[in-house]
């Protein structure tokens, strides 16, 4: 059956982007890519969704407005949603669509668009907490690199129970210990 999933990379002391929403510090720390499992992750992605401060670090990180071929060559013609309150330039050629608000019609769209596969909530923390909210977050992966940076932009910025997590798997690549927790309906 096919799940929702949280993917992403956070530093030892929890966060995803650093006090200017900048991951420089994952890329100084991620040295070895043969050892990322994102490629096998992402092949099993039918529809993915960001917020909009990811979605503009990755159109400015990556010049998507000059390159946009950059988006199908990361993310191939996997459908995606962007949640925002404000306008955003698209990507030419890529399959987006710009929502607001509640997460639990965009997740039906994004169940019947996927097929099969899984649905991947790249970031942030806050949009993957909404999804956790509605009860429709199944599983977190979490990277864990070896950097502490003290501030900065929150994994999960609310409180997620115990009793809602289950550790299903932990595994060493690198220097990244990688973590993955099934997640269980509120309460």
């Amino acid at each position: 059956m096919a799940k929702t999933q949280f993917y992403t990379a956070t530093t030892i002391d929890g966060f995803i982007a650093d006090e200017n929403n900048s991951l420089d510090w994952l890329f100084e720390a991620d040295s070895d890519p043969g050892s990322n499992p994102f490629t096998a992750f992402f092949a099993e992605v039918g529809a993915f969704a960001m917020g909009a401060t990811t979605y503009e670090w990755v159109m400015e990180h990556d010049r998507l407005d000059q390159e946009p071929i950059k988006w199908s060559d990361y993310y191939g013609d996997v459908p995606a949603w962007v949640f925002t309150h404000r306008t955003l330039p698209p990507v030419p050629g890529a399959d987006l669509t710009f929502v607001q608000g509640d997460v639990r019609p965009v997740h039906e769209a994004m169940v019947s668009a996927a097929g099969d596969k899984n649905i991947w909530l790249v970031g942030g923390g806050e949009l993957a907490g909404a999804f956790a909210d509605a009860g429709l977050l199944d599983e977190i992966i979490l990277g864990v690199a070896p950097v502490a940076l003290g501030a900065g932009a929150p994994l999960l910025p609310r409180r997620i129970e115990s009793s809602r997590l289950t550790l299903t798997g932990v595994e060493q690549r690198g220097q990244f210990a990688y973590l993955t927790y099934a997640v269980g309906a509120p309460a």
